[in-house]
């Protein structure tokens, strides 16, 4: 993880500061960003949403869902955790939360908007981040791989289905031509985009040019999401403002839930008898968040100034040190996890972690 990486939460705190001030100072300016739409597609957040997403989906490799058999067990946990338990969990414990135990401390019209977000930030699996976590955890990256390319391969058909049917139990009416519209531009416009870069790079000079481009190109995908933080905090200023502790609300259901997931993730693959080097990047993935596309989602079906865009964006704001918590669960139970014979067994399996 790069020193940029690694203080994203520092960068994300300061990009609130900033997007409120500006928001305060210059109202005018961020109306007129706004309004500049097509087909209900901001289209200045359409451009940073492409240079946020694109440069991390370089990195999967669609062709690795050919191992997915080598570790079959860890991929089961995974896909268990990320799309039977992930999304449904959190839309329980928004319900709970938001709409139940915060109610009297939260803008009464934007509950239904709070909990949006929150399902929007489940449904997203997490894509880049998964290989800085598991290289920390001295991941098996081969497995590593095949999960997220599955996860993401699966997440072009089911997230929009997901994210509606959830909506619709949370009594929120689903903007459908929108939402289908989100997936095209945000997930399935992006996979194919990135595919063909990545192809040609290949092409060109192997392994070496991939990583070469991706590394120039890796600090403006954060930039990207810091401008656009900037934005959904000048649009949210005033709100913030005059409730400071919206934010940890939101925070709550988050941190419940990616310490609960993660923790099912890792003692399902024990109880498997899966080694700690896939048992790790599996807990991780189901703990973690594709953020970038859930932002993208809920600017386009709910707007800048929603609070579906600001629930989206806590998950941003406590990835970093939440995920290096559990690397160090991870880490230090190793031996624990190990003392399982059938755990023993496999193992050898390990890989080295892939060092870039």
């Amino acid at each position: 993880m790069s020193r940029f990486e690694r203080f994203l939460t520092l960068w994300v705190a300061l990009c609130i500061v900033a997007g409120v001030g500006l928001g305060h100072l210059f109202p005018a300016v961020f109306q007129a960003i706004g309004s500049a739409e097509l087909a209900k597609v901001n289209l200045p957040v359409a451009v940073l949403i492409w240079l946020m997403i694109i440069p991390m989906l370089m990195k999967v490799d669609f062709g690795a869902m050919r191992q997915v058999g080598q570790h079959w067990r860890g991929i089961g946990v995974t896909l268990f955790v990320n799309w039977a338990v992930k999304p449904f969990s959190m839309a329980a414990l928004g319900a709970v939360f938001i709409s139940d135990l915060f109610r009297p401390y939260l803008p009464a019209g934007e509950i239904n908007s709070y909990i949006a977000g929150l399902i929007l930030l489940a449904a997203a699996p997490c894509t880049a981040m998964v290989f800085v976590w598991s290289n920390l955890t001295r991941g098996e990256p081969h497995f590593t791989l095949s999960q997220v390319a599955v996860n993401d391969a699966i997440m072009v058909v089911a997230f929009a289905p997901i994210v509606g049917l959830l909506l619709g139990l949370s009594a929120i009416t689903v903007p459908w031509e929108t939402l289908l519209l989100s997936v095209g531009l945000y997930i399935i416009a992006p996979v194919v985009l990135a595919q063909l870069v990545r192809s040609t790079l290949l092409k060109r000079g192997g392994e070496p040019e991939l990583q070469r481009v991706l590394g120039r190109i890796g600090p403006l995908s954060l930039t990207a999401l810091l401008a656009t933080l900037v934005l959904l905090f000048g649009f949210q200023g005033e709100q913030i403002l005059a409730q400071p502790a919206i934010i940890a609300m939101l925070a709550v259901p988050i941190l419940i839930q990616v310490y609960a997931n993660s923790a099912i993730a890792y003692l399902l693959n024990r109880a498997t008898g899966e080694a700690h080097c896939v048992a790790g990047p599996s807990a991780l993935i189901g703990a973690s968040n594709f953020f970038e596309l859930a932002v993208a989602a809920a600017i386009s079906l709910f707007g800048f100034s929603s609070g579906a865009a600001l629930a989206t964006v806590v998950g941003v704001l406590i990835e970093v040190p939440v995920m290096l918590t559990i690397v160090a669960i991870v880490n230090r139970s190793k031996g624990w996890y190990e003392r399982d014979a059938a755990v023993q067994r496999v193992a050898a399996r390990c890989a080295p972690p892939i060092t870039r």
